[in-house]
């Protein structure tokens, strides 16, 4: 009965940690991924860095940006931070 008392404590403490931290961020990096997934060629997004531009192209690795003066620029494809729509 004692070692309960002791334990816990801890499992508590790991559960809150579990559903305030640790579960919302896995559900953020999910929805990057599938962003990341379903970009389309002629989609505006915003990189990281917070670049804007228009998907000219891509593959498995990289994607090609079309900013405003026609210059094509190749960035890794985890860099896309945000689709914008409209």
């Amino acid at each position: 009965m004692e070692m309960l008392g002791t334990v816990l404590p801890l499992i508590l403490m790991f559960a809150i940690f579990y559903f305030l931290l640790i579960r919302p961020q896995q559900k953020k990096q999910k929805a990057i991924r599938e962003m990341q997934n379903n970009i389309q060629k002629g989609d505006k997004i915003v990189t990281i860095g917070g670049l804007h531009g228009i998907l000219d192209s891509m593959d498995e690795g990289k994607i090609v940006i079309v900013v405003d003066n026609g210059t094509r620029l190749t960035f890794d494809r985890s860099s896309i931070r945000e689709v914008i729509k409209g």
